[in-house]
């Protein structure tokens, strides 16, 4: 979708208290986005009530799993590609773009939305080219986003000041943490009731959340991938940019200074070596993108191998098939100046040194 894909889906009693807290912009560009999703709360809304009367009594008595895979790290660290190359498993589910765009009714709905939302969806993603479509696995912060109104993501729909919007966080913990806490167990029990498979989660706001998940889920496990810092900073920026203009509601964009995003991924990394190191042995494992990208296969092996799972050959030949439709695929190149690099180094020295990440 080219614009506001972030609320679209949203009910119509979430996306109010959303425009009550933050208001509404006259102009005209914005005003129109809203009238987009006011109107699309309609649809969002009966299709809502459609599910919890068919659905509520028979998903009351479902198990709520508590095993979920759940890719961490940073923003741009290659986590759509593992999500992706996890998702061949047929013994996983992934949450699919269609899934957290309509979170509310998925279990009903699809029928009515498929045309619609694939006419509506550019064929790539615009800040990495990477293949968007209706089935797609995609991260489940735009799910929790529309259930609770309760993320970072508001603030980048609703910028309200110069500061990148996630600096300055501790962790991402929800403010409402029982209502937060709710909706993810349900949203997880839906994907499970209708493919009956282990659920794989990526969200880069988890890696903020990971003891709360593990309350939630206690036998979750997580795979944190990392990147080098030259590739991931610059590339964050042009994301978060591209995000905030195409679901911009309200009020003035500032672009993300090169000092913030590293300042950010740097407590970040030492947030999630942190926690992980308070889990038990078997629950996580970790994995750097340029490793990954070289061998895939063998890297999905020590990745099963170490959170306990079996890679079985029928796996190795999906994995070994879709990288080959990928040859023709080009990543987006940044270029940092020699001062920027500099800047990033000093910035992340213990990071580069435990990372072992190349200088230049």
């Amino acid at each position: 979708m080219k614009h506001s894909y972030i609320l679209a889906g949203t009910s119509f009693g979430k996306l109010s208290e959303l425009f009550i807290r933050n208001g509404i912009s006259l102009h005209p560009k914005l005003l129109l986005r809203t009238l987009f999703l006011l109107q699309n709360t309609l649809w969002a809304s009966i299709f809502k009530r459609r599910e919890i009367a068919k659905y509520r009594k028979v998903l009351k008595d479902h198990p709520i799993p508590d095993d979920p895979i759940i890719i961490i790290g940073h923003w741009r660290t290659g986590s759509t590609y593992l999500h992706q190359l996890l998702n061949l498993d047929d013994n996983l589910v992934t949450p699919s773009v269609f899934q957290v765009s309509v979170p509310d009714s998925f279990l009903v709905s699809r029928k009515y939305y498929k045309p619609v939302m694939t006419a509506m969806f550019e064929q790539n993603r615009p800040m990495d080219n990477v293949k968007l479509g209706f089935d797609e696995p995609q991260e489940d912060e735009y799910a929790l986003f529309k259930l609770t109104i309760d993320s970072p993501l508001q603030h980048v729909i609703f910028p309200k000041s110069k500061d990148y919007f996630l600096k300055g966080y501790d962790n991402y913990e929800p403010n409402d943490k029982g209502s937060w806490t709710n909706a993810i167990k349900q949203f997880c029990k839906k994907l499970t009731f209708e493919s009956g498979k282990r659920i794989v989660l990526k969200n880069p706001f988890h890696s903020l959340r990971i003891e709360l998940l593990y309350e939630i889920f206690p036998k979750a496990r997580f795979i944190h991938i990392h990147r080098h810092p030259f590739n991931v900073v610059p590339s964050t920026i042009n994301m978060w940019n591209i995000v905030a203009k195409q679901n911009k509601l309200k009020g003035k964009w500032y672009e993300p200074k090169i000092e913030d995003v590293a300042s950010v991924l740097n407590n970040m990394l030492y947030k999630i070596r942190e926690d992980l190191t308070k889990l038990p042995k078997g629950s996580f494992c970790e994995v750097s993108f340029e490793d990954f990208e070289k061998d895939p296969v063998n890297s999905l092996k020590k990745i099963y191998s170490e959170i306990g799972m079996d890679f079985k050959n029928d796996i190795e030949d999906k994995v070994i098939a879709y990288v080959s439709q990928l040859k023709t695929y080009k990543k987006n190149k940044y270029s940092l100046s020699e001062d920027e690099k500099e800047l990033i180094r000093k910035m992340m020295t213990n990071q580069f040194n435990y990372y072992n990440y190349k200088l230049n």
